[in-house]
């Protein structure tokens, strides 16, 4: 009997000294991922939380709060599935009935918007900033969905699939209407209080645990701070940090205890996320039957991904704007976990073009010192035509390719090194046309002397 006891225990021992071996060494190698990626995008504050077999372990400040931009889809569609769940809302109920005035258009005729439509990114609207503007500081949520009324869409509703902030902030104003409650209050008091998520917050808390955006510029990450929008707060402005975000993969995943109307919401989520590709709620399904969701403000980037199969989690929490980068740190740590191919940090589309810019800037300042020296007038002038030319390219692609204007572009989005290498190519084009016309006068005066 005695030999038969220690044999178990020798055995346990041995079981948990593997574990604890290998998630040391996960765990150096979770810590060489981060690192990897800081190196690649400078963004100096990374908060990871991997949640694995019942246990929730963190990398860097898990306290630390963060803007998690579009992860806060996930919050407000729960919301909404919660009130289908009590009978309060229902999937096939229409916009123009739940928000008096509202209307929308396809092909010059009239149509309507469903809950489900919004929820299921199937609306008709799309991002376009030029199309549908997101709200100025001063509109409340009405105000700005006043402004969307009227407009036409991009496709019939409920016929194609394209991701548009528009929808969940619609949502955000239905919430009010049906509960009576502002957004905020709802969220607070019916979502976020029940579910224990203490350190999740609707919008900009006053707290001195938020850790600074920032925003890329010349190599380097610069401290960004903008203010947030009330009425785009839905759609992508939740403040939470890696401690919250363990406890949300819990919640998603049905190992944390949670009222039963949530459990409802959780599992009618993922009844309707059946194929790679599907989107509801605030979540999408990737391979593998993994659920995420990505996020991504001006100057902040987070993913998070779970799956019930494997029984695992991870978040990733970033104060800069470098998704693409973001979400393959997330990736390759979700991949290491369950023993999947990893691959190398993704450069994020900013990093990229910061680089261009600051070689860009480099070149410009050494152009403009060089052509203190050149007297000839067709170097002048093909130079300048050749900066024209370029600079009106730029100014005509970046609005066309990001669906922005100009103006937030240049100083909202992109990296500062974008609007200094234009300032210095614009310097380049007007100093160069005056040395042009300059020598042109100088040679003019020395043939008639």
């Amino acid at each position: 009997m005695k030999r038969k006891l220690f044999a178990i225990i020798l055995f346990t021992a041995v079981l948990m000294l593997v574990r604890i071996g290998v998630s040391a060494e996960n765990s150096d190698s979770i810590q060489s991922l981060v690192s990897e990626f800081q190196k690649e995008t400078g963004c100096k504050d990374v908060s990871v939380v991997v949640y694995e077999n019942g246990e929730a372990s963190f990398y860097g400040d898990s306290g630390g709060l963060y803007q998690i931009g579009s992860m806060t889809k996930a919050f407000t569609g729960l919301a909404i599935q919660k009130l289908i769940i009590e009978g309060k809302l229902s999937a096939d109920d229409k916009i123009s009935d739940l928000i008096p005035g509202f209307e929308a258009y396809y092909g010059s005729e009239k149509v309507d918007i469903t809950v489900q439509n919004l929820l299921d990114q199937k609306s008709g609207f799309t991002n376009s900033e030029k199309d549908y503007p997101s709200a100025t500081e001063e509109m409340s949520l009405e105000e700005w969905a006043e402004s969307m009324s009227g407009k036409e869409l991009k496709s019939a509703p409920g016929s194609e699939y394209s991701y548009s902030n528009v929808n969940y902030n619609l949502l955000g104003l239905m919430i009010e209407k049906v509960s009576g409650m502002t957004c905020k209050d709802y969220m607070e008091k019916e979502i976020l209080e029940p579910l224990g998520l203490k350190n999740t917050f609707v919008g900009m808390p006053n707290d001195d645990r938020i850790i600074e955006g920032a925003r890329l510029g010349y190599r380097h990450a610069f401290e960004y701070s903008i203010p947030v929008k009330e009425a785009s707060i839905p759609a992508g402005y939740f403040y939470s940090n890696a401690e919250d975000m363990a406890g949300w993969i819990k919640i998603w995943m049905l190992e944390e205890e949670v009222p039963d109307e949530f459990k409802e919401a959780i599992k009618l989520t993922k009844e309707q996320l059946d194929a790679e590709g599907d989107y509801t709620s605030g979540w999408e399904m990737f391979s593998d039957d993994v659920i995420g969701h990505s996020g991504g403000t001006p100057n902040y980037s987070s993913r998070i991904v779970f799956s019930d199969k494997e029984k695992c989690g991870v978040c990733v929490l970033t104060n800069l704007n470098v998704a693409a980068s973001t979400d393959s740190l997330c990736n390759n740590i979700f991949n290491l976990l369950t023993d999947k191919e990893q691959g190398n940090i993704t450069t994020d589309i900013w990093t990229i073009f910061d680089t261009i810019f600051t070689v860009l800037s480099i070149v410009g300042i050494l152009l403009f010192i060089g052509i203190f020296f050149v007297k000839n007038r067709i170097v002048l002038w093909v130079t300048d035509a050749f900066l024209i030319i370029l600079l009106t390219l730029i100014l005509i692609l970046f609005p066309v390719i990001f669906g922005a204007g100009l103006k937030a572009i240049l100083f909202t989005w992109a990296p500062l090194s974008l609007s200094g290498g234009l300032l210095i190519m614009i310097l380049n084009i007007v100093f160069i046309s005056i040395k042009f016309v300059t020598v042109k006068r100088y040679a003019n005066h020395n043939k008639a002397g």
